[in-house]
């Protein structure tokens, strides 16, 4: 928000504190109050009613400061509809309908307090420090609440390093290939707080991690303080033995900058390891955090245990956390193997916080104006999440479509390879209804004009006219990256609209010789218009469905130092790059959005981002988990990835299934292309390497057909069904099992997703959000809701065939395969053969199936099976609308409620209430009571009761 000006309400009153006025002053606004308090960091205090539950809080280092409006918000504040009084002796208390707060006249400080009158959040800590950047003055800042407390927070965006319950993490909030930072997080409590800061930002402590030398006592093996001793091996022979200061290969220059001359450069050498002895010990005792960044391959040892076998692609290392305890006197003995192939490798650490601060919501920012901030609160989980929505922008309605199956490669290199995949599918009849045509279909030196290559996409049109068709969907991969040789860059650049330093460096990408690029800087209108003109007549205009937006972080060079790269993203409008760090994709998509909305007013649109912010979803944009690699520790993350991205207000998230890079032992036969001009694996692989590959990918897929876009894409390894799984095989037959499964699922999945538009709610969903008083379920990583009804249990142990599954408290849960009723508050062990992933559905649920289709609106008559999990009362809102259009903003869609009384074994089908253009008007339902040891799956056409529907009510006793 802007504060431009103060409108007064009331006079401005003084505290008076022993004798004389000391304790600050505040006046009432049209919208909040404003709180110049008598010392504390912050000498003005802005307050603002958002909403009945939501209060903006702004704390500012000087009095009367303008502030650039938000990016991320987009909600107005309220008046009149709030009080505010004077309370004890040095505080007032601004208090709305369902939230208020009060502030210390003294100091600035704030508690929160909920509905009934309890407080939910209290300050506890505060900093504001002055920073230059590029010669302006901003503020590096901190707020901290709830110290010690309990309480359980989730969100932050999506982050794979297994975190689910945040409390007593650290989560870096700062863009990257894999990681999406959205400052938001909610409580198990009911509430939540949204950071609006745009710059590089931090949930726990503020302190950024630093080499192991910066905190810890480190002496490598011959006794030398100091360091670590580095042995490095080439062929398997020992080459040079030294001491190393730290272990410095984090970034492209660190590795060029670092790397032992007498060796040769690395990039000519061939099996190489490399391998770091050292002990560490601390002066502070207790449970410290460390980070392993890395690529290639990974093996790490603490006091001769593994902690962490991890590979990566070598162009895109991440950080993996790990703990470490110290006792005081006790050291702790370190051992790190790498074998790098093109990839970097370092440990980072930080020294232990004390107990309150650790457990607490602490949020703080590298540049900042002001601390900017808001609070909600609500009844439920959902609620709070709604209140983000509220604040941010509602998600719009996706097409049906965007719930079926995608299929993509990385990547289809010409059209007929498309539309090959296309026909094959519609041969078989696995259910498809999204193409994906990703990167490099334009000319090789003309990455930007928006232009095909005409030798290998002679016909765009025609490709998108044959999809059509046969009733599939085009989506084309889009990116904010031009070669400076482009005309586009031309134009752009003119304007003032290139980030042009990464040119005039000289900066080669990876594509053939490598060619001179940047990344168009979206901040400016104009620049968002020219984005969309350029390509409207090349691209749009062809008739393409959905748009992905990859590379929004924007990776303008990968690998640089932070220092360099935040030279790369700027300047913009707002100042130097790092002020803007983290919204790249959120106005990047804004502006897409907009135009499309402008030239399709009628057309619900898709976007796809590889990147994300707050506000997001408003722009019709779902995320996904980025260039993950094909590990089973990475198939892991990617669960808890997924629900912390729904529970931060983002709801339509996927995954590469299959994970989109993989190790060479797994790229065997015919291959696709591979990006960074690597080479890839032997013709001719080894069979358990096969097996474990082909399993990842199934338990991979299964997972992906319980997620909210169910979506196959991957580089080298083909992975189209019929590409990656043999005929006739289990495999094959699992994967198209899950396919169709995912289609006579459709009724259930659409009204979930209609949930996301109209109820603000949330397909991918922990289980503390519908059982928050299960301090069991609080930190449960592995095992999430799909909608409310299905619990989904992935399986991501290559060769188990069954796992525990905790069941949550105040429900009894049906195996969906065999008909097993489990009771709530145990953890049974749950069969997971090779072709099954365990779910289970909750008593009282009511899950409406269809029957199998090609893609989702073919039968839209077709019968509905309402199968009724008896044990319980339960009930469910069937959603249907055209599923295209825009229509549904006018009110044209249907609901019809369904309900269970598991008393009188009585189901009601409720009057239909609202219709829209080509609605089924007379449907059949068919009524399934599941009883324990009933199976779901055994038979999807089974029916105890047939009944004709109409619209109106229908009553059908069990």
């Amino acid at each position: 928000m802007r504060f431009k000006s103060i409108v007064p309400a009331a006079s401005c009153l003084a505290v008076m504190v022993s004798g004389h006025a000391l304790a600050g002053t505040f006046e009432k606004t049209a919208t909040g109050i404003v709180v110049k308090p008598d010392t504390g960091a912050a000498k003005e205090v802005r307050l603002e009613v958002m909403a009945d539950n939501i209060i903006h809080v702004v704390k500012l280092d000087q009095s009367g400061k303008d502030l650039t409006p938000s990016l991320m918000t987009v909600a107005a504040p309220v008046s009149g509809t709030f009080s505010v009084a004077a309370s004890g002796k040095d505080k007032v208390t601004l208090k709305a309908k369902k939230i208020s707060v009060a502030v210390s006249l003294a100091t600035g400080q704030v508690q929160f307090f909920n509905a009934a009158g309890k407080a939910f959040l209290s300050q506890a800590s505060e900093s504001m420090a002055p920073v230059d950047i590029g010669g302006k003055p901003f503020m590096a800042v901190k707020e901290g609440f709830n110290h010690g407390t309990k309480d359980a927070y989730y969100g932050l965006g999506q982050h794979q390093n297994a975190q689910m319950n945040l409390n007593g993490e650290d989560v870096l909030l700062m863009q990257h290939n894999m990681a999406i930072a959205v400052p938001f997080v909610v409580s198990d409590k009911n509430y939540g707080v949204l950071w609006d800061n745009n710059s590089i930002s931090r949930f726990g402590d503020a302190k950024p991690y630093g080499p192991m030398v910066r905190d810890l006592k480190v002496v490598d093996d011959e006794g030398k303080a100091g360091g670590l001793t580095a042995r490095y091996y080439i062929g398997g022979k020992l080459a040079l033995t030294r001491h190393e200061k730290d272990i410095a290969y984090q970034y492209l220059k660190d590795v060029a900058e670092n790397w032992p001359k007498e060796l040769g450069d690395i990039k000519t050498l061939k099996d190489v390891k490399v391998v770091w002895d050292a002990t560490l010990s601390s002066d502070k005792p207790g449970v410290h955090k460390m980070q392993l960044y890395s690529s290639d391959y990974a093996t790490l040892s603490v006091d001769g245990k593994q902690v962490m076998d991890v590979w990566r692609q070598g162009w895109n290392p991440w950080y993996h956390n790990f703990e470490v305890k110290f006792e005081a006197g006790k050291p702790v003995k370190l051992h790190l193997e790498w074998k790098p192939s093109g990839g970097m490798v370092a440990i980072t650490h930080n020294d232990p916080l004390p107990e309150p601060e650790r457990h607490s919501l602490t949020f703080s920012s590298e540049v900042a104006q002001s601390i900017n901030y808001y609070v909600v609160s609500g009844d439920s989980m959902d609620k709070v999440i709604a209140g983000y929505r509220h604040l941010t922008g509602q998600a719009p309605m996706m097409p049906k479509w965007a719930y079926g199956f995608w299929q993509s490669r990385q990547r289809y290199e010409t059209q007929e390879q498309l539309l090959g995949v296309l026909r094959e599918y519609r041969k078989q009849g696995w259910p498809v209804d999204n193409m994906v045509q990703d990167w490099f279909y334009w000319p090789q030196d003309q990455w930007g004009s928006h232009d095909f290559d005409k030798a290998r996409f002679p016909d765009p049109k025609g490709m998108l006219d044959e999809a059509h068709k046969a009733h599939a969907r085009v989506m084309i991969s889009i990116w904010g990256k031009f070669y400076a040789n482009t005309d586009n860059y031309k134009e752009l650049a003119a304007k003032g609209h290139m980030w042009t330093k990464n040119v005039e460096d000289g900066a080669l990408d990876w594509v053939g010789p490598g060619y001179k690029n940047s990344h168009y800087d979206p901040y400016t209108k104009e620049a968002r218009d020219i984005y969309y003109r350029q390509m409207k007549p090349k691209l749009i205009d062809l008739g393409f469905d959905a748009w992905w937006m990859d590379n929004t972080e924007a990776d303008v060079l990968s690998n640089s130092r932070l220092e360099d790269f935040k030279k790369l993203i700027g300047p913009t409008v707002y100042g130097a790059g790092e002020i803007t760090f983290n919204p790249y994709s959120l106005v990047h998509t804004e502006g897409f959005y907009q135009g499309l909305k402008r030239d399709q007013p009628d057309k619900r649109q898709f976007i796809l981002s590889r990147s994300g912010f707050a506000g997001i979803q408003r722009n019709a944009t779902a995320v996904w988990s980025g260039d993950t690699a094909s590990r089973w520790n990475n198939l892991y993350d990617q669960i808890s990835a997924g629900v912390s991205i729904s529970m931060s207000g983002i709801p339509n998230w996927t995954h590469d299934i299959g994970g989109y890079a993989q190790e060479e032992r797994y790229q065997v036969g015919e291959v696709g292309s591979a990006q960074e001009n690597r080479v890839t694996g032997a013709a001719k692989g080894n069979p358990e390497d096969m097996k474990e590959w082909r399993e990842l990918n199934l338990r991979w897929f299964q997972f992906g057909a319980f997620s909210p876009l169910f979506r196959s894409h991957g580089e080298v390894v083909k992975r189209e069904i019929h590409e990656i799984a043999p005929e006739g095989s289990p495999m094959r037959d699992s994967m198209v099992w899950y396919d169709k499964l995912r289609y006579r699922m459709m009724p259930y999945i659409y009204s979930a997703a209609a949930d996301i538009h109209y109820e603000s709610g949330s397909i991918m969903r922990g289980l503390v959000m519908d059982f928050p008083n299960d301090d069991a379920v609080k930190d449960i990583k592995d095992q999430y809701l799909f909608g409310h009804n299905i619990m989904v249990a992935p399986v991501y142990v290559y060769g188990a065939r069954e796992r525990s599954v905790y069941m949550p408290k105040g429900a009894s849960w049906y195996d969906f395969y065999t008909g097993e009723v489990h009771k709530g508050g145990g953890t049974p062990t749950i069969k997971a053969p090779e072709t099954r992933m365990p779910l289970l559905v909750k008593a009282g649920s009511i899950l409406p199936m269809g029957p199998v289709t090609q893609y989702v609106d073919e039968k839209p008559d077709a019968p509905i099976t309402l199968n009724i999990y008896t044990g319980a009362d339960g009930k469910f809102s069937l959603y249907e609308d055209d599923g295209v259009s825009n229509a549904y903003l006018r009110g044209e869609f249907s609901r019809i409620p369904l309900s269970y009384n598991d008393k009188t074994g009585v189901v009601t089908i409720g009057e239909r209430v609202g219709q829209y253009k080509g609605m089924v008007a007379k449907r059949q339902f068919k009524l399934r009571f599941i009883k324990a040891g009933v199976s779901s799956s055994d038979d999807f056409d089974a029916a105890d009761k047939v009944v004709a529907y109409e619209g109106k009510p229908v009553t059908v006793r069990k």
